[in-house]
């Protein structure tokens, strides 16, 4: 069985692709954001891995959070006749028309991670339970700031329906505690040179910061990195995702929690739903599906890896 990885540069200007059939009825497209955020190479090679299993070949692309690539990544997927696409999209309402265009070829699609703002275009989404977990991750935010002092919030691409969400489970929790007051949000896109960057900001303009809750590890990190670096190890850092990096930030009292995000079990729930609807014409679930998310700290940071959460 083999898997396909192929970059974006090669796809249009007709590099082969390993493996040895034009086109493959058994062929599925897996299309997420870079893999150089762990999160999103876990949901390709979770993916990927149930696919082969499965029998199918398996097709491995990058958009880089680019709405534009991320069309032509889906023009590849149709011209190469793919049997469904599994995709973690580009955003919320840039990715609708890829979507519809995908369904208008007879290629049904299965989102993960990031839903789009249209239903009855992609046969499922599903997704973590971003606002159950934000709460888990605020009330431990919450437990470990004794419930007052200054904080910060580093919040996600506002494309990204899951920044939101995050942001508002967050608020629902901590502003019910008048002692705990938010001196700054700022949105540092997902990335942690920008979170790095924002939080040293943050540490000028407020030295009496005591809090940082971040709507993802990668922020979380960065936020973390210029804590350290300022010898500031008495503010508290919170994340979200359950990343290794921050599981071992955890264990050495860096970070004081995150939130588990099962990446890799719903990226292979997707292609298990996917051969169902291709033998079936029907997964027999809703189209949004929502997995519960788990708050990891000291106590269960050990059992962690990939993101996936040893019994």
């Amino acid at each position: 069985m083999k898997i396909r990885y192929a970059l974006f540069g090669a796809l249009f200007a007709g590099a082969a692709f390993i493996g040895t059939s034009a086109y493959a009825a058994d062929l599925i497209a897996i299309i997420t954001p870079s893999h150089d955020n762990p999160f999103f190479a876990t949901e390709a090679e979770g993916a990927a891995a149930k696919a082969k299993a499965l029998g199918y070949d398996t097709l491995v692309l990058v958009h880089d959070d680019d709405a534009n690539k991320q069309n032509q990544l889906i023009d590849s997927a149709i011209a190469r006749k793919a049997a469904a696409i599994i995709l973690d999209n580009a955003g919320a309402d840039a990715s609708i028309e890829a979507v519809q265009k995908a369904k208008a070829a007879g290629i049904p699609s299965f989102l993960i991670d990031r839903e789009i703002n249209k239903t009855g275009v992609a046969v499922a989404q599903i997704v973590s339970n971003n606002y159950q977990g934000a709460t888990l991750g605020a009330q431990e935010f919450a437990k470990v700031m004794g419930e007052k002092g200054p904080y910060a919030e580093l919040v996600g691409k506002e494309s990204d329906t899951n920044a939101g969400i995050r942001s508002k489970g967050y608020h629902d929790v901590l502003d019910q505690y008048p002692d705990l007051k938010m001196i700054a949000q700022q949105s540092a896109n997902w990335s942690q040179t920008e979170a790095y960057s924002k939080m040293q900001a943050m540490l000028q303009a407020h030295p009496d910061i005591k809090g940082v809750i971040s709507g993802n590890d990668t922020m979380a990190m960065g936020a973390s990195a210029a804590l350290q670096a300022a010898h500031r190890d008495d503010v508290v850092v919170v994340g979200f995702d359950g990343s290794n990096d921050v599981r071992d930030q955890i264990e050495a009292g860096k970070i004081a929690a995150t939130v588990l995000q099962p990446a890799y079990f719903i990226a292979q729930l997707a292609v298990e739903e996917a051969d169902q609807y291709l033998k079936t014409k029907s997964t027999g679930k809703p189209e949004k599906q929502s997995i519960d998310c788990i708050l990891i700290t000291k106590v269960n940071a050990k059992k962690l890896n990939n993101f996936q959460l040893a019994e």
